[in-house]
């Protein structure tokens, strides 16, 4: 053997042998658990027997670090521990918990790998596992994508069988008795003479018991909670007006203060003049900011109004200040240099369509603000050595790491008490707002400031759902869809989002297809292409992401193929499904509507299906066409999530969705001028009124194999389903949204 080859030879075993080395480090580091972060603040005589579960002589914390928008998180992570721990939902108290890798999302990792939901396959399965590596090294703690439940349902029941266990082997070891001659109920360990041992009675000792972590979770025979209908435990304080939020957050010597940014998103603060606002009442300081002015007064309507008198002069947008240049900038994205994707293309669509297609078509989906009611706010005491937020948000971690880069301090002098949300659709995924409050705090050490956006700045400065164009033609053929061919182009919306923390975002951004190259279909000659528009405004996510346009684009396309088939939408759709679970969600919502029925005269219906997040959901909308407009009569709605865990809030969830969804549909745009919102309160962003609701018939499918969440899948459905509806009655087909720009509805 050569020179050459030897040393070639050494260096790949030497090569083999530190790479087998890094392997078996970083297996060992993935599967090594975090540090319980409830035992470094742990008060005398407690047990924090796991991250989920704390107990003192008084009571009994749920940990439940999945924010609470007002979708139930709170209630759904609290009754899951409850289930194995044994306690009932009227004897705990819940918290979110401090920022913390130990409460990483891993159900973050399904949707980020180019796989189908539908592909259960070794590799996709695999490679699902593997992705979940980099969500736990980063320790990505976010609420989103529909992931509460999937990420909760086993380790949450794990954590209060683990808690159980190991309070009764502190009962045992204190009565000498067998851990297996004990049992357990509403939040007591029973002897087997029947004396009755409160958990809070053993905290104290269960502190010094090694957890039992070898548990075995109950069978669903045995369940309680999971999967009977539940009183969510914020419904009181909800119904009551008493539930507070961020922005209800009051502290004693606290300042507050209001912002103008410049409206224009991006761009710069030329110059001001704040002599104006400085000699108004109540005002304390005027603070400038890189992209505007802040305003410390002593009450919030106080600094709103100062604010508003300092005169200030605008730099320009970085972007295209006008609405057609954005959708010019759509429409030449479709070229093969910014093809993002391909990870649909069966059969050969060039050659079937290369005598021409049966249909070629365009849609259009708008720019949209996240719009909840409760706005963006933010309280921050500031103190040289430590900082303390009171917030709602989806990512407590990166507010932590963001406020110690601006601070600098050390990440562990960052306290976020995370509260309650009053609505986000995705709006409190960024964090824009604590790096404001801190930078204003600042300027007032020692004293806790409450920034608030007034409606108009919560709108203007709203990162929105992106702005998407697509494209489709197909080919029929004996009366059945043959050929389908869809183009999809939106800038990324995850090299924005990510890019404002500093993340990179490498490969292909899966949001661009969401919603439509993974569809459970098996058309003949199939394609979806995802086109990566250039940065436009800057976007971030928004209830169903991609699958929010995605949908109405894919099911559009489908539907107007299927009708110059002449084939029937629900018929045609079920013979090309390949996935047993989404033809159980269509076979449902055609019994449910009754599908093939004779309409009532004006009245039209539509079909729309959609897979987001892994969920296949269906709709069917009845409306009317009246002399005055038309009517939204019925929706009907099946969905499959693997199992229910609350059969009323999933149910809420559901009918939330289609309402979010059609008021969209029907009614909101953001568009730019000169660069700014035109829309920027509710009169000029509507959603849909009571009076336009229809009843909504809901049934949810327990016939999937794995545990899905339902927030965000009964989005994307809702707006083809109308727009199909709305064709069946007037023969007119809405290609672009909002759907009464060219309709009037009553």
């Amino acid at each position: 053997m050569g020179r050459a080859k030897t040393i070639a030879r050494r260096s790949f075993l030497a090569g083999s042998v530190a790479i087998a080395g890094g392997v078996a480090f970083g297996v060992w580091r993935y599967k090594t658990p975090y540090a319980n972060p409830l035992l470094d603040h742990l008060p005398q005589g407690a047990a924090a027997l796991t991250p989920y579960v704390l107990i003192t002589a008084d009571t009994i914390t749920l940990i439940t670090p999945r924010a609470d928008k007002g979708q139930g998180a709170t209630s759904v992570q609290a009754a899951l521990i409850a289930e194995e721990l044994d306690v009932d939902l009227d004897q705990i108290e819940t918290d979110p918990g401090p920022p913390s890798p130990a409460y990483y999302n891993t159900a973050l990792s399904g949707d980020a790998v180019p796989f189908r939901a539908t592909d259960d396959s070794w590799l996709a399965e695999t490679t699902r596992s593997l992705a979940d590596a980099p969500v736990k090294f980063l320790g990505l703690q976010i609420t989103g994508g529909s992931t509460t439940v999937p990420d909760g349902f086993d380790k949450l029941r794990h954590a209060g069988a683990v808690a159980r266990e190991t309070l009764k082997a502190t009962a045992a070891r204190l009565h000498g008795v067998a851990r297996a001659d004990l049992r357990t109920e509403h939040g007591a360990v029973i002897l087997p003479d029947g004396t009755r041992l409160s958990y809070q009675s053993l905290a104290a000792e269960a502190a010094r018991t090694d957890p039992i972590t070898d548990v075995t979770l109950r069978a669903p025979s045995d369940w309680r909670l999971i999967g009977q209908p539940m009183q969510r435990i914020d419904i009181s304080a909800k119904s009551t007006g008493t539930q507070t939020y961020g922005i209800d957050v009051t502290l004693p010597d606290m300042a507050y203060a209001a912002l103008r940014l410049n409206p224009a998103i991006g761009g710069t603060r030329l110059s001001h003049d704040a002599t104006e606002a400085r000699a108004m009442r109540g005002v304390i300081k005027v603070v400038e900011l890189p992209d505007g002015v802040a305003v410390i007064a002593d009450t919030t309507w106080r600094a709103m109004q100062a604010v508003a008198a300092i005169t200030v002069d605008w730099g320009p947008a970085p972007y295209p200040p006008k609405m057609d240049a954005h959708w010019q900038t759509l429409a030449d994205s479709f070229t093969h240099d910014r093809r993002d994707s391909q990870f649909r293309n069966e059969g050969d669509v060039d050659s079937a369509l290369k005598n021409g297609a049966d249909l070629e078509v365009e849609y259009r989906a708008p720019y949209l603000a996240h719009a909840p009611l409760e706005p963006l706010n933010a309280t921050v005491l500031y103190m040289p050595e430590r900082v303390d937020i009171w917030t709602g948000t989806q990512v407590p971690r990166f507010v932590q790491n963001n406020v110690a880069n601006l601070t600098n301090l050390e990440v562990s002098a960052i306290h976020v008490h995370a509260q309650m949300i009053g609505g986000s659709f995705g709006h409190r995924l960024e964090d824009e707002v604590t790096r404001h409050a801190t930078r204003i705090a600042m300027e007032l050490p020692g004293r806790p400031v409450k920034l608030t956006y007034s409606r108009e700045e919560d709108m203007t400065h709203d990162f929105p759902r992106q702005i998407a164009m697509a494209r489709g033609r197909g080919r029929v053929v004996d009366g059945q869809v043959a050929a389908y061919d869809l183009g999809i182009a939106m800038p990324s919306i995850l090299a924005s989002q990510m890019g404002r923390q500093g993340i990179p975002t490498p490969g292909p951004d899966l949001q661009i297809v969401a919603g439509a190259w993974d569809q459970p279909f098996d058309i003949p000659d199939y394609r979806v292409t995802g086109y990566r528009a250039p940065e436009l405004m800057p976007i971030s996510s928004w209830r169903s992401v991609g699958a929010s346009s995605n949908g109405f684009f894919h099911e559009s396309l489908f539907d107007e193929l299927i009708h110059a088939a002449g084939a029937d939408p629900l018929a045609e759709r079920l013979r090309l499904c390949n996935h047993a679970p989404s033809r159980k969600v269509l076979e449902a919502v055609g019994e449910m509507s009754n599908w093939g029925g004779p309409p009532a005269p004006g009245q039209g219906r539509g079909l729309a299906f959609c897979l987001s997040f892994g969920v296949p959901c269906a709709q069917v909308i009845d409306v009317t066409d009246t002399q005055d407009g038309l009517r939204l009569d019925r929706v009907f709605v099946a969905a499959e999530v693997g199992r229910i865990i609350d059969p009323v809030n999933f149910e809420g969830l559901v009918k939330g969705g289609v309402i979010f969804g059609l008021g969209h549909a029907i009614h909101a745009q953001i568009t730019y001028a000169d660069g700014v919102a035109a829309q920027q309160n509710f009169d000029t962003f509507q959603s849909l009124r009571l009076y336009q609701c229809p009843e909504i018939i809901v049934r949810g499918l327990e016939n999937g194999p794995k545990i899905r969440g339902i927030g965000e899948p009964p989005v994307p459905p809702a707006a083809p389903a109308l727009a199909n509806a709305i064709f069946a009655a007037t023969g007119q087909r809405l290609r672009e949204m909002p759907f009464d720009k060219f309709v009037t509805f009553l």
